[in-house]
């Protein structure tokens, strides 16, 4: 068993994704091709936003987003400390300083009342400007938006949807990658819709800042290659992974039914044995993950282990234990959730491709 089956995803796929390569192999045009273009439209179709700028990575999706800002030294930017590195990676790499916040325990995802504090406290302190927010849908549960929009709405922040996971996610039929000001998302392999290698997306209504990326991402570019107006980056999406997304992502609603059917399945057999992950009435998670909360993890995953059913820890040390971020000051026991949720989670095979979630 394998717990992310890239195999049997191109094996249903494969007429099809050969077929796309051997097109970008004929024509050649093998950065910024006509099927990065056509990609960009159909994932605004899909997100249900005006713009989409393909990138290399969902690393330089969020610097990017964090870019078009105008995110500097000096300003705070509040994420979840139960998360991946590059999530608040990217703010130190912007000069700005990540401020830390607890999770929800039934959804893992940032607590608002949690960041609500986060924010009260950096004010008291006078020694940053509170700026922006990421939220994270992690393990393909959308964050609590609603909630985390009124306080963006009430302290002036803007909202960065981190949609890495979550892409296929949705409240009350509004989609990932939609929610808060601007949205970046992943494709790497493991993601509910990767490619083949590497690649990002931001996504936005804004029309000024859907201008900006297309500068950022190439350069800082003007009108031509070798007028650069502002400092940028390289970050391109290349011909070839975006012509496989092209047909991983006409696949996508059936995988994500299939996703759906397989955390159902999982729900009935493991509720009476751990904490399972809860899904609020009126969201659709994407399941990127199917992760569960145990007493000992070691143990359980031993457990399946000797079924020859592979698991996986995600976030075993939080935001705030990294040594990178030693000097901001944090201790153990300052997200008492949060590094629970780091010391007692694994997850279990998820794909599309899984046979009916039953282990």
């Amino acid at each position: 068993m394998q717990f992310i089956d890239l195999a049997a995803q191109y094996k249903h796929l494969q007429i099809k994704i050969d077929a796309r390569i051997k097109n970008v192999l004929e024509h050649g045009k093998y950065i910024m091709g006509p099927e990065v273009q056509d990609l960009e439209q159909k994932l605004s179709e899909y997100v249900g936003v005006k713009h989409t700028m393909t990138c290399a990575n969902g690393t330089d999706a969020l610097t990017l987003a964090l870019m078009v800002l105008g995110v500097k030294q000096g300003d705070a930017v509040f994420c979840p400390t139960f998360t991946f590195f590059a999530t608040a990676e990217t703010i130190a790499f912007e000069g700005a300083t990540p401020v830390f916040v607890d999770s929800n325990e039934s959804t893992f995802n940032i607590c608002p009342q949690d960041l609500e504090r986060q924010i009260e406290q950096v004010i008291a302190e006078g020694k940053l400007k509170p700026k922006a927010i990421i939220a994270v849908d992690l393990f393909g549960l959308p964050a609590d938006y609603p909630a985390i929009q009124k306080i963006a709405d009430k302290y002036d922040l803007k909202i960065i949807e981190d949609a890495a996971q979550g892409f296929g996610g949705e409240i009350e039929g509004k989609k990932a990658g939609s929610f808060g000001d601007i949205a970046t998302t992943s494709f790497f392999p493991a993601k509910p819709l990767g490619c083949y290698g590497d690649g990002g997306a931001v996504f936005t209504n804004n029309d000024e800042w859907a201008e900006l990326l297309k500068s950022y991402r190439v350069h800082g570019k003007g009108s031509d290659k070798y007028d650069n107006v502002r400092i940028g980056m390289n970050s391109r999406l290349d011909t070839i992974q975006a012509a496989i997304l092209l047909e991983k992502l006409a696949e996508f609603p059936t995988e994500l039914i299939n996703r759906n059917k397989a955390a159902s399945n999982y729900e009935q057999e493991l509720s009476n044995k751990y904490q399972t992950p809860q899904v609020p009435e009126g969201y659709l998670s994407s399941w990127a993950q199917y992760t569960l909360l145990a007493e000992d993890r070691e143990v359980e995953m031993a457990k399946y282990k000797a079924q020859g059913v592979p698991t996986m820890v995600y976030y075993a040390k939080c935001m705030h234990q990294q040594t990178a971020f030693k000097d901001l000051g944090y201790q153990d026991g300052d997200f008492p959730v949060a590094e629970k949720l780091s010391q007692s989670v694994f997850s279990l095979p998820m794909h599309g491709y899984l046979n009916a979630g039953r282990i």
